[in-house]
């Protein structure tokens, strides 16, 4: 499968964790485009392949991103990452339609996997196919 020329949006409030999963993004031959917060992914109205994005930031957090997308009927595979993932946050984001959700620190190839199931085609994984790190 060729991932070229797909486009990957990454929104997280940490510059580090933008930095790091861009240049994994990059690695496999996908383009990337970095936001610092939701509200500034949603004013760059990007269509995009994918949305990898953390679960708390201020503002408007990763969950609440991910259910407005869908309450706009915007089935573009979603990603979330946290350090937060107390509270039922993962099953909440599953339930959302996350296509993986991910507990930082997170290793590289389960991140890359989770990329992989994503941009595979069409339909978001059922929740058995969630990967908790």
């Amino acid at each position: 499968m060729s991932l070229t020329d797909q486009e990957v949006c990454i929104v997280d409030d940490d510059a580090s964790v933008r930095t790091a999963v861009s240049s994994l993004v990059r690695s496999l031959g996908l383009r990337a485009r970095l936001f610092a917060s939701a509200e500034e992914f949603l004013a760059a109205g990007c269509a995009t392949d994918l949305v990898i994005s953390d679960l708390q930031m201020p503002g408007m957090s990763g969950l609440e991103l991910l259910e407005l997308l869908r309450g706009r009927d915007d089935g573009v595979p979603f990603i979330v990452i946290s350090a937060f993932l107390q509270d039922g946050a993962p099953g909440r984001a599953a339930q959302a339609g996350a296509s993986c959700v991910l507990g930082k620190p997170f290793r590289a190839d389960a991140l890359v996997g989770c990329i992989e199931r994503a941009l595979a085609g069409p339909g978001v994984p059922d929740a058995r196919d969630h990967t908790h790190v």
